[in-house]
């Protein structure tokens, strides 16, 4: 059959990369799967049994979410985030990405503007609702975050009768940079002035590595709509659990947003909307579960950058997430004299001489020509690494010999790439 007028949308870059690692082994190649952003901690054992109990439910639930959920979510982030929250604030979807796009889709003329590099999947929602979408470029310097200069110079070309909207990640994805306090509170100023809605995507927000995330919606409560889910924090990215929390104030765009909802995804799958009541509930063993991906994830990550950091490539310590953002930029002579002049045949290259998978620069809006990776330093067993980190006191760090003992795979992968990267010089 003929088929006349199909858009052009790509797969994601991040699932792409993981079809790909998956197909090397299979062929008998060993990988080191640092290109897929999936949590590698399994969901709570207490949410586990939740699901479990819960798996006979098959009715429809309200649009919105159910009423207890929605109770949980907003008590959980009343208290973790500092501000109160009422439940008819909180909206529950299939996962934060779709919440994301029908936050957009509500809008019949709206402008995106959003700090680069950024997660891979923004623009391409922009570009399937028609919204024109506006890229902040970042630099390693700036520690891959905006700065109130360059949002205000942004917003002064807004196009007039569009609504703009500003979407923040942070921590971030794929830098692992997180904004201070004071940092949001001078964006605030700037976004306020301009009457800006900004979608907060604080998935990562409950792994920033000191617990010490901070909300933009602490400082403009007014325009931000925060959203989250269970796929990071949690280990539930199968699962497809997100969550938005409207400002009040924004009702008529809250109900759009039902709008959407019920003509698209309907509601969340209720088995797993009772699941995540228990992983909402604020107990001992869900803090704990925290606080120890967070020890996990700050050795991890501060081991990581540490080792590049040591080739001469530049690259931060995270301070949230999963991800690292290396920047070869000091090897592009180098580079160039081995036919390496762009982000995706520099990952194409480490993956074939190393088997070490990394996603380009590209896929985050970045230049071609810059030579950036994102590395998620992820492949490793979570549950044993959890499982080991909880019986070590909580106020002390991990042992040295823990990333050894429970990590052995993912410094054998950084060990190929620092070995790879040495060799160019």
């Amino acid at each position: 059959m003929q088929l006349h007028s199909l858009k052009h949308v790509s797969k994601s870059q991040t699932l792409l990369i993981n079809e790909q690692s998956r197909l090397l082994e299979s062929a008998g190649n060993k990988v080191y799967k640092f290109g897929f952003g999936q949590s590698p901690f399994p969901p709570p054992a207490h949410v586990l049994d939740a699901l479990s109990k819960y798996s006979w439910i098959h009715d429809y639930t309200p649009v919105q979410g159910s009423v207890t959920l929605r109770d949980q979510v907003a008590a959980f982030h009343s208290e973790l985030n500092g501000f109160n929250i009422h439940r008819d604030q909180v909206i529950v979807g299939t996962g934060s990405k779709i919440l994301i796009y029908a936050i957009m889709a509500s809008f019949v003329n709206a402008e995106i503007f959003v700090p680069t590099p950024s997660w891979v999947s923004y623009e391409p929602q922009a570009q399937l609702l028609g919204h024109p979408l506006q890229r902040i470029m970042t630099t390693y310097k700036q520690h891959w975050k905006i700065v109130p200069e360059q949002l205000q110079a942004a917003l002064e070309k807004k196009q007039p009768g569009y609504q703009p909207i500003v979407i923040l990640n942070y921590p971030d994805n794929p830098g692992g940079m997180a904004y201070t306090a004071a940092e949001l509170e001078a964006l605030s100023d700037v976004l306020r002035k301009h009457q800006v809605l900004v979608i907060a995507d604080e998935i990562y927000g409950f792994v920033h590595h000191q617990g010490q995330h901070r909300s933009l919606a602490l400082f403009y409560r007014e325009g931000t709509i925060i959203t989250s889910g269970l796929s990071k924090w949690c280990g539930a990215g199968g699962w497809r659990l997100g969550i938005a929390i409207v400002p009040k104030g924004l009702e008529e765009l809250k109900e759009t947003l039902l709008g959407v909802a019920s003509e698209t995804y309907s509601c969340a799958p209720a088995p797993i909307q009772k699941a995540a009541e228990s992983a909402y509930t604020i107990q001992d063993a869900t803090i704990d579960y925290i606080q120890a991906q967070q020890r996990i994830l700050s050795l991890v990550g501060n081991y990581c950058a540490q080792r590049l950091q040591d080739t001469g490539v530049w690259v931060h310590a995270p301070l949230g997430g999963f991800y690292l953002f290396p920047d070869f930029t000091p090897y592009g002579r180098v580079l160039e004299h081995i036919s390496i002049s762009d982000s995706v045949s520099l990952c194409q290259r480490i993956l074939k001489d190393t088997g070490v998978a990394l996603l380009p620069g590209t896929a985050f809006g970045m230049p071609a020509s810059h030579l950036a990776a994102r590395l998620a330093y992820v492949d490793f067993d979570g549950k044993k690494a959890l499982m080991a980190a909880q019986k070590f006191s909580k106020g002390s760090p991990l042992p040295s010999h823990f990333l050894q003992e429970y990590c052995p795979h993912l410094l054998e992968g950084i060990q190929k790439l620092c070995d790879w990267i040495e060799d160019l010089r």
